[in-house]
C-alpha cells in the first residue's frame, strides 16, 4: 500500500492522513459553492449584461473592504480562530438568505438577485482563497508540487456533485433548502480544516529540509497591521507578480465569462433555460478538469517545474481566443471554456498556490487575501470594462482576440519569472545571508 501510494499519488504513508483531510476539505468548500452557482448566475442576468458588468465592481469594492477585516482577524486570532469566524460568518449569511427567501418571498426581484450575485462572489474567493492558504502554511513547496494537483481532485468532484445534488433536491426540497444543504457542506468543510491544522508535521522534521513544513503552534498569533498584506505585495518584487499574474489571469477569465453570458442570453429570456444551460456548461467544464486531473496533474508540476506549469493556461488562452474567434459558435466556446478551466483548475491553481509556500505566514494569510480577493476582482473589473468597450464599438470576437493574444504572451513571461524566482528563494541559503529575509521586499 505504500509504494502504491507513492507511485500513484506521490504521497508517503505519514502524509496520507493530512493529504484525506485536504481532499474531503476541498471537495466540501466546492459542493457548497457549486450548489448555488447556477442561480448566482441566472439572477445575476436578470437585469441585463451590462448590469453584470457594474456588479463586477460592486464586488470588487466589497472585498476591497473586507479586506482589513480579515487581516485584522489574521492579526488577532490564533490561525483555526480565524478559519473558523470566516467559515461561520458565511455560514450564518447563508442562513440569513434562506429565512428572507422563505419568510418574505415576495422580495426576491431584480435588486436582491443581485445582492446574492455579489455576496456569492466574495463568499466564493474568500473561503477558497482560506482554504489554499491553509494548505501553502501547512504543506512545503516540495509536498505540494507533489500533491497539491491530487487535492485539486477534491474540489473537482465537489464541483461535479454540487450541481448534480442541486438538479435532485431542489424540486422536492425547493430553492431555498438549497441554502441550507449548502450552510451543512460549509460546516463538514470547516471540520476537515480542523482535522488538517491538528494533524501536525511528524517530529522527525528537520530543519532545513525541503520536504518537511515546520510544526506550527495552533496558540501562536500572526500578528502585524490589518493592512500589512497589502503594503507587502508592493514592497516584494515576487509578490507584486503574483498579483500581475492574478491580474491577467482575471482579464482572461472575464473576456471568456461574459462571451458566455452573450451566447447564453441569445437563447432566450426563460430563466429556468439560461439557468440549466449554464449547469451544463459547469458540468462538461469539471468532467474535462477531472479527466486532466487524474491523467496528468499529479505528475506534470514535479515532472516539468512549477514556471512551464503556470505559463499552459497563457498558451491555451492564446490559442482558445483565436479559434474562438473565427468559428465563433456556441460548441466552440463550449470547448474553449472546457479547456480553459480544466488548464487553470487542475494544473494552474495547484502551481500557483505553491508559490505562496516559499512565503511568510503573514504573507500566506495577508497577502494572498489581498492579491486572491480585490486584486482578482480588480481584474474582472478591467477585463469587463475592457470587453464593454469593444462590444459598444460594434467589434466583436476578433477585436477580443486581438487584446487577449498579446496579454497571453506577456502572461506566459511572467509565468517563467515567476517560478525561476520561486526556485531561487526555496535554494538554501548560504551561511552569510542566513539573516535575510527569505523575500526581496
Amino acid at each position: 500500500m505504500k509504494a502504491l501510494s507513492q507511485r500513484l499519488f506521490n504521497v508517503r504513508r505519514d502524509e496520507i492522513l493530512p493529504v484525506a483531510l485536504a481532499v474531503l476539505f476541498f471537495f466540501c468548500v466546492l459542493t457548497s459553492l457549486m450548489l448555488l452557482r447556477p442561480a448566482r448566475e441566472a439572477l445575476g442576468l436578470r437585469g441585463g449584461i451590462e448590469a453584470v458588468r457594474w456588479l463586477f465592481m460592486g464586488t470588487a469594492v466589497v472585498t476591497l473592504l473586507i479586506n482589513p477585516l480579515f487581516g485584522l482577524l489574521v492579526s488577532r486570532l490564533p490561525r483555526l480562530t480565524f478559519i473558523t469566524a470566516t467559515y461561520s460568518f458565511f455560514g450564518c449569511s447563508l442562513l440569513i438568505f434562506y429565512l428572507i427567501m422563505t419568510l418574505t418571498p415576495e422580495v426576491i426581484g431584480v435588486t436582491t438577485g443581485q445582492v446574492f450575485y455579489v455576496w456569492f462572489s466574495v463568499f466564493n474567493l474568500f473561503i477558497t482563497m482560506v482554504f489554499w492558504a491553509l494548505m501553502a502554511d501547512r504543506f512545503s513547496l516540495s509536498q505540494g508540487k507533489r500533491f497539491f494537483g491530487l487535492i485539486a481532485v477534491g474540489g473537482t468532484c465537489g464541483a461535479i456533485f454540487g450541481p448534480w445534488l442541486a438538479s435532485r433536491l431542489a424540486a422536492p426540497l425547493g430553492t431555498p433548502a438549497l441554502l441550507l444543504v449548502s450552510t451543512g457542506f460549509l460546516m463538514l468543510a470547516l471540520c476537515a480544516a480542523w482535522g488538517i491544522a491538528r494533524s501536525q508535521p511528524d517530529k522527525t522534521w528537520r530543519e532545513g529540509s525541503p520536504d518537511e513544513p515546520p510544526a506550527v503552534d495552533e496558540r501562536e498569533l500572526i500578528g502585524g497591521s490589518a493592512w500589512e498584506g497589502l503594503r507587502a505585495v508592493f514592497r516584494s518584487r515576487y509578490l507584486l507578480g503574483i498579483a500581475v499574474y492574478v491580474v491577467i489571469l482575471a482579464i482572461m477569465a472575464t473576456f471568456l465569462y461574459f462571451t458566455r453570458l452573450q451566447m447564453v442570453a441569445a437563447l432566450g429570456d426563460d430563466l429556468d433555460l439560461r439557468t440549466t444551460m449554464f449547469a451544463h456548461i459547469d458540468l462538461i467544464t469539471q468532467v474535462a478538469t477531472l479527466l486532466m486531473q487524474a491523467l496528468v496533474a499529479g505528475h506534470l508540476m514535479k515532472r516539468v517545474g512549477v514556471s512551464l506549469t503556470l505559463a499552459l493556461l497563457p498558451l491555451t488562452a492564446a490559442l482558445g481566443f483565436i479559434g474562438l474567434a473565427i468559428v465563433g459558435s456556441l460548441a466552440a466556446l463550449i470547448t474553449f471554456e472546457a479547456a480553459f478551466r480544466a488548464v487553470q483548475r487542475a494544473l494552474m491553481r495547484p502551481a500557483r498556490e505553491t508559490l505562496y509556500t516559499v512565503t511568510s505566514r503573514e504573507d500566506k494569510y495577508k497577502s494572498k487575501a489581498f492579491i486572491d480577493t480585490f486584486v482578482y476582482r480588480g481584474g474582472d473589473v478591467v477585463g469587463a470594462q475592457v470587453e464593454g468597450l469593444l462590444g459598444r464599438l460594434g467589434m466583436g470576437l476578433a477585436a477580443v482576440a486581438s487584446v487577449a493574444l498579446p496579454l497571453a504572451l506577456v502572461w506566459a513571461a511572467l509565468a517563467l519569472w515567476l517560478g525561476r524566482t520561486q526556485q531561487r528563494i526555496a535554494a538554501p541559503s548560504p551561511p552569510a545571508s542566513e539573516s535575510k529575509p527569505a523575500i526581496s521586499r
